[in-house]
């Protein structure tokens, strides 16, 4: 996938054979979803609100955050919110995700966000299912958040949130392979919202920042230090999620010289990953640290992010719950 992603931010001879399948495969994408509005495929409710927070691109954009974002708002005005997600690389049968759960068996990102123990979290290939399941287990929770949903149209919703990347966009606008689009950009005019990580927000978008300042040590989630704290030491920072860049750039914003190594998304980490000899102490995402825990020395720190979002998708969000409108795919 890395070599198709070098060709999915220009166009390159590679394209002439590239865009015969990024057509078939946006022909089908339009297919799958017509099929479901027309309802020769099926799509099932639930009986509280859905939130569907997703993307039309491959690669992050931000949707953790904003997921964990979303739900601290639900929780600060009286709500009780489920998460359910996919659980990339996880097992496919539908379970609860604790604190206490390994990636390999929930998913890096879900395991991330039951530790913030913000609200139950819960994880399968089948969403509908699994947020059938999470609603049994937890009757008092009045909204399910479903994390990178955009496309599962089994699960019928009231709201769609689509997150761009503010600095990449679209790259350069054709589906995969082609390009790093799962459905056409016109996706974006149908959704309820779209929100730019970083970057400009046009008329009718909303803006969200990542912030982030303060380190934990791995190890020792008790300590922690500022980015002046590591002035004159020698810093490694990696990261293996879908814009490693951005957080080797935020890294730079606080003041940071780093060595950067950049792994693939959801990249499973093994002991000689981390070595490096001439490291003074080591900087992970939170996504990459659910992953690394075994393998942490006092080195190890982790930059904790929050998304700030603007207050008038809040306010959106809650009026959405409110008359708790159905609509299907």
């Amino acid at each position: 996938m890395a070599g198709l992603e070098s060709h999915w931010y220009r166009i390159s001879p590679a394209h002439l054979i590239l865009l015969p399948i990024s057509w078939l495969f946006g022909a089908l994408a339009v297919l799958r979803r017509t099929l479901y509005r027309i309802h020769i495929l099926s799509s099932y409710p639930l009986p509280v609100p859905v939130i569907v927070i997703g993307n039309i691109s491959v690669g992050g954009t931000g949707k953790t955050p904003l997921t964990l974002a979303l739900a601290r708002e639900l929780v600060n005005h009286g709500h009780h919110p489920v998460i359910v997600s996919r659980g990339y690389g996880g097992h496919t049968q539908q379970q609860a995700v604790s604190p206490d759960s390994s990636a390999q068996q929930v998913g890096d990102e879900p395991l991330l966000m039951a530790r913030r123990a913000l609200c139950p979290v819960w994880v399968g290939r089948d969403r509908v299912a699994t947020a059938r399941l999470a609603l049994q287990a937890h009757p008092h929770c009045d909204v399910v958040l479903c994390d990178d949903g955009l496309q599962h149209y089994r699960l019928q919703r009231d709201m769609e949130i689509a997150v761009m990347d503010g600095v990449r966009g679209v790259g350069n606008g054709h589906l995969l392979p082609a390009g790093p689009l799962r459905e056409p950009v016109s996706r974006l005019s149908t959704v309820d919202v779209v929100v730019v990580n970083g970057g400009h927000a046009d008329t009718g978008q909303y803006a969200m920042q990542l912030s982030g300042t303060v380190f934990r040590n791995l190890l020792s989630p008790e300590k922690t230090a500022l980015a002046g704290d590591f002035q004159g030491l020698r810093l490694h920072a990696l990261a293996g999620i879908g814009h490693p860049q951005r957080f080797f750039d935020h890294l730079k914003s606080l003041g940071l010289t780093v060595s950067t190594h950049a792994f693939p998304d959801h990249h499973p980490y093994s002991a000689d990953d981390l070595l490096f000899t001439d490291c003074d102490a080591l900087l992970l995402t939170e996504k990459d640290a659910v992953k690394c825990a075994a393998y942490a020395d006092e080195k190890f720190w982790v930059l904790r992010v929050e998304a700030q979002i603007d207050p008038a998708l809040i306010t959106q969000l809650l009026r959405k719950i409110a008359t708790h409108g159905r609509k299907t795919a």
